[in-house]
């Protein structure tokens, strides 16, 4: 039981370290769709934040697929 109950723990974990990362990335999107919308060449480091919340994003998303595979693997 406690396995299970840990696992659930770092689910919901993962789940609220990705709606975080999402927030801070649609932070960077959005100053890149504007520079887009006025025709100007947007910011590196606006880039480059999207650039590693994405990635960071991808990381955790593996890692909660992984986590619940696990969980099913349990039940």
């Amino acid at each position: 039981m406690s396995k299970k109950g840990d696992l659930k723990k770092a689910i919901t974990a993962s789940e609220k370290e990705i709606e975080e990362l999402e927030k801070k990335r649609n932070r960077s999107q959005s100053a890149l769709l504007q520079a887009f919308l006025d025709k100007k060449k947007p910011s590196e480091s606006d880039a480059e934040y999207f650039r590693v919340y994405t990635s960071l994003i991808e990381v955790e998303r593996e890692n909660l697929r992984k986590l619940r595979e696990e969980l099913k693997e349990l039940q």
